[in-house]
């Protein structure tokens, strides 16, 4: 049995226990186990959900992207970034 075989075997009898928890569980008690497996899931959360159905390959970045993007960066190499606290002040929140 290869690794990969062993890890799916393995991940089988994970779930078939999980399935035989929920099935024993009181009533009461599957919405906060619905709640739970969502949050482990990551499927709770609306943002998590959009990244997890969003596309695999992106869109080619624009010549405005690929600009800004090195402006970034040689701003960050010459050390021209403010902090948290500063941000906050100059946009008054």
């Amino acid at each position: 049995m290869t690794p990969a075989d062993r890890l799916a075997a393995m991940e089988t009898g994970l779930k078939e226990r999980l399935h035989l928890l929920v099935d024993a569980l009181p009533a009461g008690e599957l919405p906060a186990a619905e709640r739970y497996l969502e949050f482990l899931s990551g499927h709770a959360h609306p943002f998590v959900r959009a990244l997890m159905d969003a596309p695999s390959n992106p869109e080619p970045l624009s010549n405005a992207d690929r600009e800004a993007l090195d402006e970034g960066r040689r701003a960050l190499e010459a050390g021209d970034t403010v902090s948290d606290s500063e941000l906050r002040t100059e946009l008054g929140i």
